[in-house]
């Protein structure tokens, strides 16, 4: 609540005590008697009423600016504190963000049903354990090593169907282990465009691609391409499956625009 003109403004805010601001001790009224009384003092000269007229004013201006000051002082300070805790309520209702898994070398999301492949980089991390805890490539053959387990599949996995592998391999050596595996680098999403093209080559990608995708990253097609003709070449076990495309068709919306898989080959006659 607030006390009066003089002595102290006094206001409880709720988790922060009492505010108080100390105030001018001579309020307008007492100013006014002694600017009233000193008004019936002898005048010295013609111009004295103007003087006593113009002293008046100014010690009222002053009187009027020590007294709102600290008003005007303590509303500004009310403002910015309601509106803190205001912005601190309101953030602590909004539900924490989900974090998102990604293979920090790439930038590129990594899904819980991401399968590993091939010259992906994992960080292997096992808890009270850092001569099992390491940073690996997946090599050729699809495997990676480990002290102790040597060699474990991981091509071809999930990270969670991976850590299932090397908690059951572990509990050999010690009970209860507790295993993160993370893909810190993606590097198996590859496929090759060649033929007619302007820079062909084998590309990485770190996101789903398509056949116009293909073709984009290999800077378009050359003058003599034939776009009717374009072949998909891609291995089925030990087999290779050929699938043709049309890309006429697809740029007119009258066949499905492909998708591509890592290891795949377009073909541009």
């Amino acid at each position: 609540m607030l006390s009066g003109l003089s002595g102290y403004f006094r206001m409880r805010i709720r988790g922060f005590g009492e505010l108080r601001i100390r105030v001018a001790n001579r309020t307008v009224k007492v100013m006014d008697r002694e600017i009233a009384r000193a008004a019936r003092w002898p005048r010295k000269s013609a111009k004295g009423h103007e003087i006593t007229a113009r002293s008046r004013n100014q010690e009222r201006g002053r009187v009027i600016m020590i007294v709102h000051k600290p008003i005007v002082a303590l509303v500004v300070v009310l403002s910015l504190m309601l509106t803190g805790i205001a912005t601190a309520e309101e953030m602590a209702k909004k539900p924490p963000a989900p974090a998102a898994t990604a293979a920090p070398g790439t930038g590129a999301p990594v899904s819980a049903e991401y399968k590993i492949g091939i010259d992906d980089v994992l960080d292997i991390a096992v808890w009270n354990n850092t001569t099992m805890s390491r940073t690996v490539p997946v090599r050729p053959d699809g495997k990676i090593s480990l002290p102790l387990l040597n060699e474990v599949q991981a091509a071809g996995l999930t990270p969670s169907q991976l850590r299932a592998n090397l908690m059951a391999k572990i509990t050999e050596y010690m009970p209860n282990p507790e295993v993160s595996v993370i893909v810190r680098e993606v590097h198996s999403n590859k496929i090759s465009v060649l033929g007619e093209v302007r820079k062909a080559g084998r590309y990485e990608i770190t996101q789903r691609a398509t056949v116009l995708d293909a073709v984009a990253l290999a800077g378009g097609f050359n003058d003599f391409a034939r776009r009717t003709k374009v072949v998909i070449m891609r291995h089925d076990g030990n087999a290779v499956k050929r699938i043709p495309v049309n890309y006429n068709k697809i740029v007119a919306e009258e066949d499905d625009n492909i998708l591509l898989q890592p290891g795949d080959i377009v073909v541009v006659p």
